[in-house]
């Protein structure tokens, strides 16, 4: 039976950005993690080998979070990827990450990019 793991609201204090002052002294930001998988029937006699383990994706999520970047798009990505590899019975993964006070010269809440990747999907770079 095909279901959804879900983590809300993670929250991280990173260095990721574009600008120096987003590298040095970091932000906060936010991760929402949906994986599609298939549960075994082993998650429905209760034994934790027939799902996803939210406690191994959080420690995923927040390794690959500890890797500075420049751009949420990228991070993402990474995150998705690391799933998708970490995880096999992960049919697809979708990552919304949202940087708080972003430092576009105005007031703004939060930034926030969202990657969805299949696992039958085959990375190739766009053309400029």
């Amino acid at each position: 039976m095909k279901g959804k793991v879900i983590l809300e609201g993670l929250e991280f204090h990173a260095y990721h950005g574009v600008y120096p002052h987003e590298r040095s002294s970091g932000n906060k930001f936010e991760l929402d993690v949906i994986i599609e998988t298939e549960f075994s029937n082993a998650a429905f006699l209760d034994d934790l080998s027939g799902t996803i383990n939210y406690e191994d994706v959080y420690a995923v999520v927040k390794a690959e979070m500890e890797k500075p970047s420049k751009l949420l798009e990228r991070v993402g990505h990474s995150i998705a990827e690391k799933i998708l590899s970490s995880f096999l019975d992960a049919i697809s993964v979708q990552i919304s990450i949202s940087k708080f006070n972003p430092p576009i010269g105005g007031v703004c809440k939060k930034a926030s990019v969202t990657i969805a990747k299949n696992r039958n999907e085959v990375d190739s770079p766009s053309p400029k």
